[in-house]
């Protein structure tokens, strides 16, 4: 087994530029930290929101395992393609009636187990069952194949991302926020081993609002009456944190983010 386990997590792909970016800048992250695995979450890959199985064949063309959140279920195609697709993720504190699985553990090419588990918030989204007893139900279980665990924590309150980052301290490699796509600088390995960060931020149009055309966003806050959104092609940029983990323990040794943008206007 290595001394170190690299991990690559990309925040949430915002529709087909959310794609192009990865195209665009996932080959130098790759040449740059040479990941074991890559993670990204796919919920609002298709059309900036959701998921088809087109869409997800092409992003496991880039990334071992993708992630989600509750707008995984906005295309009816994914409830079927979560039945099918052990590596495509729905978080574990839904109802056990929907389809599709919340952890997969990956193996790497020299034979290394890691897991990926993924979780959603309560605060200011859905009422859902508690994330944190979740997390402690599931790791207990992930933690019979391998120490290095890897979560995805899709929620909206920075306060309740950064208590589920302190509740699994030592217990986990990392606890990576997704959800809003706004990449923060807070990223740090905290006391007892686990890296973290609030959001690891998305990629897709950079001069937008959160991936959306500006122009759209911009009407339904100065009109309040529903809009239709797109996602924008203005600006690609990609954001996301590698991860460096001492394979025999789980225990993480660095957090590095990456952002990485190009200027200008996508015709």
């Amino acid at each position: 087994m290595p001394a170190e386990f690299g991990i690559l997590f990309l925040g949430d792909i915002v529709g087909r530029p959310g794609r192009r970016a990865m195209d665009k800048f996932l080959p130098g992250l790759i040449k740059k930290h040479a990941p074991a695995m890559i993670v990204a979450n796919g919920e609002n890959a298709a059309g900036g929101s959701g998921m088809t199985e087109e869409i997800g064949q092409d992003l496991f063309m880039h990334a071992d395992v993708l992630t989600s959140g509750n707008h995984i279920w906005d295309k009816k195609e994914a409830l079927t393609y979560l039945e099918r697709e052990p590596r495509l993720l729905r978080p574990a504190n839904y109802p056990a009636v929907n389809p599709g699985r919340s952890s997969y553990v990956f193996r790497a090419a020299d034979g290394t187990k890691a897991a990926v588990l993924n979780l959603q918030g309560r605060v200011f989204m859905e009422p859902l069952d508690c994330p944190f007893k979740r997390a402690e139900e599931e790791i207990e279980a992930l933690r019979a194949e391998t120490p290095i665990i890897l979560v995805d924590f899709h929620a909206e309150a920075t306060s309740e991302k950064q208590a589920l980052g302190w509740h699994l301290d030592g217990r986990v490699s990392a606890v990576i926020g997704t959800h809003t796509h706004v990449p923060t600088s807070d990223e740090r390995v905290l006391p007892k081993g686990t890296a973290y960060i609030t959001d690891a931020g998305m990629a897709g149009g950079r001069n937008a609002v959160i991936g959306i055309a500006r122009e759209a966003a911009l009407q339904r806050f100065l009109t309040s009456r529903p809009q239709r959104f797109e996602p924008s092609r203005d600006g690609l940029f990609l954001s996301g944190v590698f991860i460096r983990i001492d394979a025999a323990t789980g225990k993480a040794l660095s957090i590095t983010r990456e952002v990485l943008a190009e200027d200008g206007h996508e015709d």
